[in-house]
């Protein structure tokens, strides 16, 4: 039988579910952050959710569990499942669904006190009925409205409820692809829940779902940069294991196309600069007050964005633009890698020599950042030519260094 108890805070399940699948699974003795029961508990929870999804390995320390997904078989992220388990009291499932059998059209509007006694008149036919208090139900009825499923509207001086009129269709294949692929996503996938079944037609070659875990990091900061506002980030540093609180303006959502990761890009009033975030580690969002300078700030990332690799916006020599250029060669049997060049050149250029050499030129403020990439290329690249010079002697002295281990000599240059 599935581990059935319900949840409150999702950010203990988000850390749970991180330590455990994420980052590595940890045995009862290496996780030391609650105690052994909170520990089993935690992961009866998570297997209930996964358990179709796990796999074991004999070690000789014993048996390793790791998650094991085939995107060609699963079509949907399995990891939405956390979402869906919600908790609620009796009082707030009567109290929904009474509310909502009396509010049953848009053209029915009542005010608190005629809802409160239409709930009394339900209830009456019951034997020692539950009752709900004015304040009860004037609580409920506000968190509606905040959603959008209940309108309130003045009849005179009197505030009066009614049920939001009409109900959304979608197109299932674009919700399917929506829940895959956007972020908050899970959204997607609540509403694909309540369409009718329909034929999977996507599947991923690259499919990230560590995502969903912060789809409510996400939806908050999206309704942060909505409204234009600072923002307070509660922060975890994992390397150092030490929190920390930023006052930022968060201004853009980066998603990685190589690892999925999301990164937030916000302008730091402490720092005087935009710069990046993980949002994978941000563990709280607090809204503050409506920044008088977004528009600008907004205008100030667009300018910056044909010089952004990647997310950092400053190198080891400060915030001056920083060229890389390199040059491969290749066989005339060989046009993919000039398409190559063309197809991952993000904010570069890419220029044809000849019909066996192409040149790529990029004006970038972290030239860092392209080197795991331009080492990709190494045995057709003739020349590399970076304006940091420390960075370019490093490059070199690595490539040295590879030849020094295979016993090459010093066929990769001279290293200056």
């Amino acid at each position: 039988m599935a581990y059935s108890e319900l949840i409150k805070n999702f950010g203990r399940i988000r850390d749970y579910m991180r330590e455990f699948y994420v980052y590595g699974f940890k045995s009862r003795d290496e996780y030391t952050l609650k105690s052994a029961r909170s520990y089993d508990d935690e992961r009866r929870r998570l297997e209930s959710w996964l358990g179709d999804y796990m796999g074991f390995r004999q070690t000789p320390d014993g048996k390793k569990v790791f998650l094991s997904i085939d995107s060609r078989i699963c079509r949907h992220n399995p990891l939405y499942k956390a979402w869906k388990a919600k908790s609620f009291t009796d009082g707030d499932i009567t109290l929904h669904f009474l509310l909502f059998d009396i509010l049953c059209s848009p053209e029915i509007s009542l005010t608190l006190n005629e809802l409160t006694q239409k709930l009394d008149e339900y209830l009456e036919f019951f034997g020692g009925p539950r009752t709900f208090d004015v304040s009860t139900v004037r609580k409920k009825l506000k968190e509606y409205v905040s959603e959008g499923i209940i309108v309130a509207e003045k009849r005179g001086k009197t505030l009066c409820y009614r049920r939001a009129e009409g109900d959304l269709t979608f197109d299932p294949d674009a919700l399917a692809f929506f829940s895959e692929v956007a972020p908050v996503g899970v959204v997607g996938s609540y509403l694909l829940d309540k369409q009718s079944p329909s034929p999977d037609r996507f599947a991923f070659k690259h499919h990230y779902i560590t995502g969903a875990l912060d789809s409510e990091i996400v939806c908050q900061l999206l309704d942060a940069v909505s409204s234009g506002r600072y923002i307070t980030l509660g922060t975890v540093n994992r390397r150092k294991d030490r929190l920390s609180e930023s006052r930022v303006v968060p201004l853009r959502i980066f998603i990685s196309v190589q690892s999925g990761r999301h990164y937030l890009m916000a302008f730091a009033p402490r720092f005087r600069r935009i710069t990046s975030y993980r949002i994978d580690n941000i563990l709280s969002v607090k809204e503050d007050e409506v920044c008088p300078e977004f528009g600008e700030l907004k205008q100030r990332l667009e300018e910056m964005e044909p010089h952004i690799w990647g997310v950092s916006t400053q190198g080891g020599s400060g915030e001056r633009i920083e060229h890389v250029e390199f040059t491969v060669r290749y066989s005339p049997e060989e046009p993919f890698i000039h398409q190559r060049l063309e197809r991952e050149k993000r904010c570069g250029k890419v220029e044809r020599l000849s019909d066996t050499s192409s040149r790529f030129s990029a004006d970038v403020y972290d030239a860092t950042e392209l080197v795991p990439w331009i080492r990709t290329f190494i045995c057709r690249i003739t020349d590399v030519s970076f304006s940091d010079k420390a960075l370019e002697r490093r490059f070199r002295q690595d490539i040295l260094d590879m030849y020094a281990l295979y016993g090459l000599g010093s066929e990769g240059g001279d290293g200056k």
